[in-house]
C-alpha cells in the first residue's frame, strides 16, 4: 500500500505533494508552490509573484507554503500583505492553501474569511485549544514525525474529526508509513480506512 505524503521537500519522492523551493523550477510530479514568509524580500516582492504566478501548471495541486511566522525578521505587516496575495491567487487559480504559521495562529484564523478554497495548517504541533479553534474555523490539519512521540499531540489526533486530518513527512527523513501506523491505532480503525479517508480528504481540497 502507497502512503500519500501531504507535503514533503524530496524531490524524488512522487506520491505526494513536494513543496517546492522559491526560484526552483517545478517538476512533472505534484508539487505546492508559494512564497514562505522567511522567503519575503521586500524590494522585489513583484519578481517573487512574477515567479509565482508564472510557475503554476496543472502539476500545482497547491500555493503554499505560505503564511506568517513571528520569528523571522520581515515586518508583520509585509508578511500579511504577502499572505493576502497569496490566498487572492489560491481563490482564482482554485487551488488550496497549505499554511505555515509560528506564534500567529489567531491572525491566520482572521483571513480564513478571505480563503474561497481549503486551507491547511501543515505540521502541527501545537495544543488541544488551538487545534479546535482552527478547527471551528473549517481548517485542515497536517501533522508529522512529532506525532510519533508527543503524547499531548496523540491526544488531539485522537480527537480530531477523520474528515480534517492529513499527515506528512515535512523536511523530516523518515518512512511515513510509520506515522500512519500510529495515527490508525490513536483512530482505532484500520490502516487501510485510514488511508481511504486520507485520499477521500485529498479529493474534497483538490475540487474545491
Amino acid at each position: 500500500m502507497d502512503f500519500f505524503d501531504f507535503h514533503h521537500h524530496k524531490e524524488n519522492s512522487l506520491y505526494g505533494i513536494y513543496n517546492i523551493d522559491f526560484g526552483a523550477v517545478p517538476p512533472d510530479s505534484p508539487y505546492s508552490i508559494g512564497i514562505h514568509p522567511k522567503d519575503i524580500a521586500a524590494n522585489s516582492m513583484k519578481e517573487q509573484f512574477s515567479w509565482l504566478e508564472s510557475n503554476i501548471s496543472k502539476n500545482c495541486l497547491a500555493i503554499g507554503e505560505c503564511g506568517l511566522d513571528s520569528m523571522v525578521s520581515t515586518p508583520q505587516n509585509i508578511q500579511e500583505q504577502v499572505f493576502l496575495k497569496q490566498i487572492m491567487i489560491s481563490n482564482e487559480v482554485r487551488k488550496p492553501l497549505i499554511i505555515h504559521c509560528v506564534r500567529k495562529f489567531y491572525e491566520v484564523i482572521s483571513f480564513r474569511k478571505r480563503a474561497e478554497q481549503a486551507v491547511i495548517i501543515h505540521g502541527f504541533n501545537k495544543k488541544q485549544r488551538i487545534a479546535e479553534d482552527l478547527l471551528k474555523n473549517n481548517f485542515y490539519l497536517s501533522f508529522g514525525k512529532a506525532v510519533l512521540y508527543h503524547l499531548s499531540l496523540q491526544d488531539i489526533v485522537k480527537n480530531i474529526p477523520l474528515d480534517r486530518l492529513f499527515l506528512e513527512t515535512d523536511n523530516e527523513y523518515f518512512n511515513i508509513e510509520e506515522l500512519y501506523l500510529k495515527v490508525s491505532e490513536l483512530k482505532g480503525i484500520s490502516l487501510e480506512k485510514l488511508n481511504e479517508h486520507i485520499l477521500e480528504n485529498l479529493d474534497t481540497i483538490k475540487n474545491g
